[in-house]
């Protein structure tokens, strides 16, 4: 079958987890993406999610889409705490009908990929991550809970126990899952026993300028959440007397500000232009955490800042590593997620002043490697492979239903 545009149906289904505006990230960037592609390919795709405020907001790029919801958008704080609804979300995400389009793509870093589809439908799901908290890191969240502390940990547990069954019998639903890293994949792979294809997100790397004259300051960009470890790179610059500035805002801000040092400033929520001038001036990115993908290093890149980053997960798609002779080197990459390692990390960029060394611009050409329109490319062109054969698995199974009652093939 001819893998054109012309072939994909015009009743597209584009589901996400949730739509509001306390959670805008890489996730809804994903989404956003999507929808341009569709739309440029002539489709005009349904919207759906568990919750929807976003397309309230004035200025939102979907304010003129209908969103198709479940039950929990009028349920009480529904909108704005859907995931205190988290043990009803899995049976939520089912009640969504999409009974009236061909084609669903599901955006999911939780539940999105569970939405309910027919043997005629294909359902291609672009995972950001199956459930941290559900699988690999349940524990950290669980040492960080305020309810686990006060008595509800075994209750917490076996919801997480529910979930984890869930998570795994409705992966088995998707007809083509495609991963946002090799990290994501392997994964997927470990949790669910499916394969997966690996397309980059899109990183809007053209927003960033990537050729201003350094200074000395290092800077951490991230939601303030307990897998971040920013806890982690403050007790690291503590030790090391370096200036470290910290941009973001998240449950974590009050205990991390216990935590800086004289070198350490929390400079709270900032706005796109203050971090791309940030981004574009300081003499390293630090990352702590362990990223299923981790936008923020790669938009550091494009701001020409080399990356000091942990040696696992999805960094190990993005960033070059100095330390291991890379041809065209990005950072340096710190083996294990201790405050030890990084310490080492940074002594040693610091030792061969490194800034000075790694060349911006090829730092800035590795970034470019994400772009939207390398997403867009990929995408486009798994999702045209997928429909064909689908199509063709459809047409042989009409042809058989229709073959007459002992006739030989």
């Amino acid at each position: 079958m001819s893998l054109t545009s012309d072939s994909l149906p015009q009743r597209i289904a584009l589901v996400h987890d949730w739509f509001t505006p306390r959670s805008i990230g890489g996730a809804e960037l994903v989404v956003e993406a999507l929808d341009r592609l569709l739309r440029d390919l002539g489709r005009q795709p349904l919207l759906a999610s568990l919750v929807n405020d976003e397309s309230y907001r004035k200025g939102s790029w979907f304010s003129e889409h209908a969103i198709r919801t479940s039950p929990i958008q009028h349920f009480p704080w529904g909108v704005s705490h859907v995931q205190q609804y988290l043990p009803l979300l899995p049976m939520a995400i089912e009640q969504i009908d999409l009974t009236d389009t061909e084609l669903v793509i599901s955006s999911s870093h939780l539940v999105a990929k569970g939405v309910l589809t027919s043997p005629d439908q294909l359902h291609v799901s672009y995972v950001h991550t199956p459930v941290r908290y559900a699988w690999d890191q349940m524990h950290t969240y669980l040492n960080r809970s305020a309810l686990a502390r006060h008595g509800l940990g075994p209750l917490i547990r076996w919801q997480l126990h529910v979930l984890r069954q869930w998570d795994q019998l409705s992966a088995q639903r998707v007809d083509h899952i495609i991963a946002n890293s090799r990290f994501t994949a392997r994964r997927i792979r470990k949790f669910w026993g499916r394969d997966a294809e690996v397309i980059h997100p899109p990183v809007n790397v053209h927003r960033f300028r990537w050729d201003s004259a350094r200074d000395s300051n290092y800077l951490c960009v991230c939601r303030l959440v307990p897998y971040k470890r920013v806890d982690l790179v403050m007790e690291a610059f503590n030790h090391l007397k370096l200036p470290l500035l910290v941009v973001g805002d998240g449950p974590e801000r009050s205990r991390l500000e216990t935590l800086a040092g004289s070198s350490i400033t929390l400079l709270g929520r900032q706005s796109h232009k203050q971090v791309e001038r940030l981004m574009s001036r300081c003499r390293a990115f630090i990352h702590g955490g362990l990223e299923d993908f981790g936008i923020a290093p790669v938009e550091a890149m494009a701001a020409g800042a080399p990356v000091i980053g942990l040696g696992r997960g999805g960094l190990l798609d993005t960033v070059c590593c100095a330390v291991n002779g890379c041809s065209e080197p990005t950072g340096v990459l710190f083996p294990d997620q201790t405050a030890e390692s990084l310490v080492q990390a940074v002594q040693w960029f610091e030792h061969n002043r490194l800034w000075h060394r790694l060349n911006p611009a090829k730092i800035r050409a590795r970034a470019e490697c994400f772009c939207p329109k390398t997403f867009v490319s990929r995408f486009k062109a798994s999702l045209l492979r997928a429909w064909a054969q689908h199509q063709t698995y459809y047409a042989v199974a009409a042809s058989d239903r229709t073959r007459p009652p002992g006739l030989l093939s």
